[in-house]
């Protein structure tokens, strides 16, 4: 069933250029908003902000309009849609950074469309915090606002992270942002840090090595389903943050244990991600293939 309360995502929609175990995968689609995107709207209805090239096809505009994503914020600019070029390890456990063709993508500034200022639940991927802020002055009162960022903010517009932490709700980021952006080694010491800046939540993702959620003095600590293959990591994160936040739209319950329920969800939709290339394993996870997984995550964690 899906809820009327709509997901705003604002981030960035891309074509990826993929070298894995000796293919490549040219032009696929990418990006933060779309891998968020797709995620939650496995929960409810998705309002999608982002900018495109010219060259951004009418299958991709498609594949997103048919999972229930409102692209009424999807800008098109002149000019060609951001790529990203990277190569995978062969265990793929890391990826090195061929090209970023910034494009259209250089100039974006979110501009959010009036029927979206009112969404009660906010994604902000991870584009720049002076964005991010820009963003939440134009939305009225959300109940609820993600925060995803990378260490190239932790480096270049630090201020402005730490300034964004005060007005969101849950701040999600990988285990060795958490450690640059908090300046401290051990990671639980590393979460109070990032709490006493300001998010009510924090969401510290260890890739395959699962999530951990710190709330006040609770911690939840959740395991990474174990794959027997993985096809292609790109989007893991956010396809786990978008996943997460849709089903807290649906719910609409904010208590540490529909959280932790969320976490739950977003690793249910996340090791789906890493089983095909681009979007296509996302798409075509089925409901009941959704829950499946998820009750398999409860036997992983029950004794």
């Amino acid at each position: 069933m899906h809820s009327t309360r709509p997901t705003l995502i604002v981030g960035s929609v891309a074509f990826d250029t993929l070298h894995i175990g000796g293919k490549c995968h040219e032009k696929v689609l990418g990006g933060s908003a779309t891998y968020a995107s797709i995620a939650a709207a496995h929960f409810g209805p998705v309002q999608l902000v982002g900018v495109v090239g010219r060259d951004f096809p009418d299958s991709a505009t498609r594949l997103l309009r048919d999972r229930g994503v409102d692209l009424a914020g999807l800008e098109i600019a002149d000019g060609d849609t951001f790529h990203w070029e990277g190569r995978y390890s062969e265990d793929l456990s890391s990826r090195e950074t061929l090209r970023t063709d910034l494009n259209v993508f250089a100039n974006f500034k979110p501009k959010i469309p009036g029927a979206f200022r009112a969404a009660p639940f906010v994604m902000l991927g991870n584009i720049d915090p002076t964005l991010q802020i820009d963003v939440l002055e134009q939305i009225d009162r959300p109940r609820f606002v993600l925060a995803d960022t990378m260490n190239l903010w932790i480096d270049i517009r630090h201020a402005e992270l730490i300034a964004l932490c005060k007005r969101v709700d849950l701040l999600v980021l990988n285990d060795e942002e958490a450690r640059q952006l908090s300046g401290q080694g051990n990671l639980v010491r590393a979460a109070r840090a990032l709490l006493a800046a300001g998010p009510k939540t924090v969401i510290i993702k260890k890739g395959e090595h699962g999530a951990l959620l710190f709330q006040g003095d609770d911690v939840f600590s959740l395991p990474a389903l174990p794959l027997g293959g993985v096809a292609d990591p790109t989007g893991a994160g956010d396809t786990f943050a978008g996943a997460l936040i849709g089903y807290l739209a649906r719910s609409n319950d904010l208590s540490t244990t529909n959280l932790r329920k969320a976490v739950v969800y977003g690793s249910v939709l996340a090791s789906f991600c890493v089983e095909g290339v681009s979007t296509e394993r996302l798409t075509s996870a089925t409901p009941h293939e959704v829950n499946d997984r998820f009750e398999h995550f409860r036997r992983l964690t029950a004794f």
